[in-house]
């Protein structure tokens, strides 16, 4: 066999693998294009804004947050607080430095305290500084032996974050006052997650004191106490909501704003639609896609927004 002919043989073997890479590479950015940008070949109409591409967006949004909850809790409907005495200590100390008031301490005997009076609200199924049966919460200092002349209380359920907690209690003024009471020396935090009205829920006590033997000697000791009640405007539920998202629902955030994006884009294109489209309501397709969207978006927020105090 000549040498030339063997020689051809092999450059045409060594060529074969570029061209197949190069027609990947091809192929794949009229799939991204045909996807994403609303062009001609696509009748202006991206794939990803179509009916199935909406679904499939749907379903990895959905699919992810369930896969995420199913390996950190071990069910695909839970979802597992993350809250720390130390963290809420840290915070709580971060908001009192910065308004030039003295930190405080963890207090024992507080932490016990707070600790049961969130075991008395799931033993009694109650959400409330006074029990059903009108004990108030004073009685805790009491049962741990701690001897107090001010005294106050802040309460919040249902968040997922030590970040949530500070976020509501920072953004209501009477638990933000109690945050910040310069008269305050002793600080305790109970964290309990347990069943209430039906619905596994966290359940954050903080208490917060000066104890009488802080008092100085020879002055007259007067009972103070606080106790902290509010509501969460919206404003309030979104930053809380922010401090809550997880990863997954991060990334499912992240690939429905892309989606508006493209939904806005086509919607710019919407004079360029076939004739029979743009006389009829979907000539606007690309804008109601864009709003149910964002709502769809504003739902997961809120859905990380929940939480009472």
């Amino acid at each position: 066999m000549p040498m030339f002919y063997i020689s051809s043989i092999v450059k045409a073997k060594t060529n074969k693998k570029p061209k197949t890479i190069q027609l990947s590479i091809k192929r794949l950015r009229h799939h991204i294009k045909m996807t994403f940008v609303p062009h001609h070949k696509n009748n202006y109409r991206p794939h990803l804004i179509r009916s199935y591409g909406l679904v499939i967006v749907a379903v990895l949004v959905i699919g992810l947050q369930l896969a995420y909850n199913g390996l950190t809790t071990g069910s695909v409907l839970g979802r597992e607080a993350d809250i720390t005495i130390n963290g809420l200590l840290d915070q709580t100390n971060r908001e009192r430095y910065l308004a030039d008031q003295v930190d405080l301490r963890l207090n024992d005997k507080l932490n016990r305290a707070a600790y049961l009076k969130a075991q008395d609200m799931f033993a009694k199924q109650y959400w409330s500084h006074t029990s059903p049966d009108g004990t108030e919460p004073w009685k805790w200092f009491g049962d741990v032996d701690y001897n107090y002349n001010e005294a106050g209380e802040n309460l919040a359920k249902g968040f997922m974050s030590t970040n949530a907690v500070m976020t509501a209690w920072l953004n209501s003024p009477e638990h933000k006052a109690n945050i910040l009471k310069a008269d305050y020396q002793d600080v305790g935090f109970g964290i309990m997650t347990g069943v209430l009205d039906g619905h596994t829920t966290t359940i954050v006590v903080a208490l917060y004191g000066l104890s009488a033997e802080s008092v100085i000697a020879n002055t007259q000791a007067s009972f103070v106490g606080s106790v902290a009640k509010g509501q969460m405007n919206i404003l309030t539920q979104f930053a809380v909501a922010f401090q809550s998202v997880t990863p997954a629902a991060i990334i499912g955030l992240f690939l429905t704003i892309i989606t508006v994006l493209v939904a806005i884009w086509a919607h710019t294109h919407r004079q360029k639609l076939p004739k029979a489209l743009r006389q009829s309501w979907y000539k606007h397709h690309g804008l109601y896609k864009a709003v149910g969207l964002m709502s769809f978006g504003i739902i997961i927020i809120l859905l990380y927004g929940g939480g009472q105090i």
